[in-house]
């Protein structure tokens, strides 16, 4: 039917609205909208700000990302673990001490055969071989064996070296904290399957992996304080009493830097005094002293210091400074406290702070009996701590 232009149209008409509320209205739903896709567009963090929180039956670990090595693994690792994908998986397949395999979404159903771990999301993209190792700590993809480019969603972390996978399988990541419980998961008991050597093999009871997260690095204590946010003093509790320490920046910002760092962190707790020269130094701190295992989540901000020689920093008694091996440019995590003067070392080792209490702690260390320059029985730092931080 053709519509009549002159007819009348006021029954197809709304009724009159009152258009000022509306518009305001309007107004507030658009603004909404806008801030909704503002919010919605708003990148993810970086992947080299960022690392994975595995949480598993027997403890948690960490790892960080390699995205300028292996960016199509990162960006899909990134993706599953975001949409809770690793969430109720499992570690199924163990080389003890040496390395574990596990995410494969088909050990969620407990019901999920075991002939059938392991296969599951398999052969999903292509490999990214790069220069980066399967060293120590190293996180990598599972493939098919002898099959190119049949990389999946499963992955390994390394317990050990394992140098034969190199250019073989996709590296992906590093493990920052918690690598014993890598181990002890490496550790838990396994039936061979006729591939793994040294006992290894598929899990009697496979390891649950609970959850996976992606949340900020652990930032670096004291990484970027200026000299006189360095201007700290560190309390030392130990075997034979407490001492405190002032730092002193101006003589060695770097390496007062790296001790506060080692302090707030937690590395100092338990390590052990290893060597008492009688007249000379009482040293300690020294990697591989401490009680238990020697791993520690601080590790990863562990490196050579360069050495800062001050003409102002004298070795007299009480006086600490860092130990160094025949590069001045070694020092990493063990210190000197003076118990008398030794000009010989000016200039040679970077003196960094100075004992304002706990001068009878030095005159304890030194009666204690030796072994050559060997405590007879245990010295540790029992606690260590940054005064008036948090």
């Amino acid at each position: 039917m053709r519509a009549n232009p002159e007819g009348n149209l006021a029954a197809f008409l709304p009724a009159p609205v009152n258009i000022g509320p509306m518009r305001r209205h309007l107004f507030l739903l658009a603004l909404f909208a806008l801030s909704a896709s503002v919010f919605a567009q708003t990148p993810a963090p970086s992947a080299t700000d960022v690392e994975a929180v595995v949480t598993t039956e027997l403890g948690t670990f960490r790892f960080e990302f390699a995205p300028d090595k292996a960016p199509k693994h990162v960006e899909n690792f990134l993706k599953l673990a975001r949409a809770g994908y690793y969430d109720g998986s499992a570690f199924h397949r163990v080389y003890p001490d040496g390395m574990i395999q596990g995410g494969d979404p088909l050990l969620k159903n407990p019901k999920t055969p075991k002939n059938l771990w392991g296969s599951g999301a398999l052969n999903l993209q292509p490999t990214e071989i790069t220069d980066l190792k399967h060293e120590q700590g190293a996180v990598s993809t599972v493939r098919i064996p002898n099959k190119p480019d049949s990389d999946g969603n499963q992955f390994f972390v390394c317990v050990a070296a394992q140098p034969s996978l190199d250019g073989q399988y996709s590296v992906f990541g590093r493990v920052t904290e918690g690598l014993d419980i890598v181990q002890k998961i490496s550790q838990s008991p396994a039936s061979g399957d006729g591939i793994t050597a040294g006992g290894g093999g598929i899990l009697d009871k496979p390891v649950r992996i609970l959850k996976v997260t992606i949340e900020p690095k652990k930032q670096q204590p004291f990484l970027n304080a200026t000299k006189d946010e360095l201007r700290r003093t560190v309390t030392l509790k130990t075997t034979l009493g407490t001492v405190r320490i002032k730092m002193e920046p101006d003589w060695a910002p770097e390496n007062v830097r790296a001790f506060l760092m080692l302090t707030a962190s937690g590395w100092y707790k338990g390590t052990g005094f290893h060597r008492i020269a009688k007249g000379f130094v009482v040293q300690g701190g020294a990697a591989g002293t401490r009680a238990g295992s020697q791993l520690n989540s601080a590790d990863r901000w562990v490196h050579p210091i360069k050495g800062e020689f001050s003409s102002g920093a004298k070795h007299v008694r009480g006086i600490v400074s860092m130990a160094h091996g025949d590069d001045p440019n070694s020092a990493t995590t063990s210190f000197f406290m003076m118990l008398a003067p030794a000009e010989n070392l000016d200039g040679l080792y970077s003196a960094f702070g100075r004992i304002i209490e706990g001068l009878d702690v030095l005159e304890a260390f030194e009666k204690e009996e030796v072994d050559g320059e060997t405590p007879k029985r245990r010295l540790e730092i029992l606690d260590a701590s940054v005064d008036g931080l948090e």
